[in-house]
């Protein structure tokens, strides 16, 4: 029987990771020039992957075909002849659809469809979802290296959970290189590893959030330099974000919402309701003139970064966050 799978993820390595793990798996010890047929670039249309996964093998049993760069295809009209395709799938054919962006300059990438979501669904798709766990950053750090024949004690796993931050390709490449450098099935502790971790990584954009809500300055400005050194965050995506983590608690002032259930339908929010339960924590402690207070500082960063003020850049991101850290000290007093 044949099957269809689906590979995304927002980290070019981990992505390309999973595809080459799931393409090794599919091939076997099949002869790789037979069987594969891979689409990439900027220039191939779904009508061409559909043609080759309806033709029948040959000196195989089965063929497996790859569409990479699908982001790229991202109206009904593009997707017509996969969505057509996946009403009746080969039975002979194991179809890999990529996720992932073009290679064309300032190519961007979307979520994946809704149409071409529900077609996966219906036909039984597998997804390998190539994103990092929110939480238990540790054990994931540990996995990963498990998969490339390497063990970590536990102050090695946390160590480069911490220092790596949310820079998750850069995980998957420091496993490579340790592996080169120490052999399969060597066993490394925090001191093995330290000369190799290189700077410090992204850190995802809670753990500033949660810093400048807890009033801790000193952690605020390292979250942040983490972000716009080690993540390659520009300040007005900063901005974005930390405008997004106060228009919550705007919604819920004065809404006269009763907890987190409540406060997590007000927003919109689908799933954990943990992130409402902060915004609703945090927008009491502020009161109304703290929550105005914050997006006042919010506008005139953004006028700032835009040339109102000859500062650079990073000056504002830093003096907003001392300042809104300083807001969210005064609310726990």
């Amino acid at each position: 029987m044949g099957s269809v799978h689906l590979v995304k993820g927002g980290d070019d390595v981990l992505r390309a990771e999973a595809l080459s793990r799931l393409v090794d798996r599919l091939v076997g010890d099949g002869d790789r020039g037979l069987l594969l047929d891979e689409f990439a670039g900027p220039n191939y249309e779904l009508a061409s992957v559909v043609d080759a996964a309806q033709t029948l093998p040959f000196l195989t049993d089965r063929r497996v075909v790859v569409a990479r760069h699908a982001a790229r295809f991202t109206n009904a009209d593009a997707l017509g002849p996969l969505l057509g395709y996946l009403g009746a799938p080969a039975e002979t054919t194991d179809l890999v659809v990529v996720w992932e962006r073009s290679p064309e300059p300032g190519a961007r990438i979307g979520a994946v469809p809704p149409t071409l979501t529900k077609a996966l669904k219906a036909v039984g798709a597998a997804v390998h979802d190539a994103e990092p766990p929110a939480k238990g950053r540790d054990a994931w750090v540990g996995e990963r290296f498990a998969e490339h024949g390497l063990a970590l004690d536990s102050r090695a796993r946390s160590g480069i959970a911490e220092q790596l931050g949310d820079s998750s390709g850069d995980v998957v490449e420091l496993a490579q290189r340790l592996l080169g450098i120490f052999g399969p099935g060597a066993s490394l502790t925090l001191d093995d590893i330290e000369p190799h971790l290189g700077a410090a990584g992204g850190v995802p954009p809670w753990e500033l959030t949660d810093a400048i809500d807890r009033g801790d300055t000193k952690l605020a400005l390292h979250k942040l330099h983490r972000m716009l050194h080690g993540g390659g965050r520009h300040p007005l995506v900063l901005l974005a974000t930390l405008h997004s983590h106060y228009a919550r608690m705007l919604r819920l002032d004065g809404s006269a919402v009763r907890g987190e259930k409540e406060a997590a339908a007000l927003l919109g929010l689908k799933g954990s309701s943990f992130p409402a339960r902060k915004a609703l924590d945090q927008a009491t402690r502020l009161g109304s003139r703290g929550v105005a207070r914050a997006i006042e500082l919010l506008a005139e960063a953004d006028l700032q970064l835009r040339g109102a003020q000859a500062w650079p850049d990073e000056l504002v991101a830093e003096v907003l966050v001392a300042r809104l850290t300083a807001l969210g000290r005064s609310g726990r007093r």
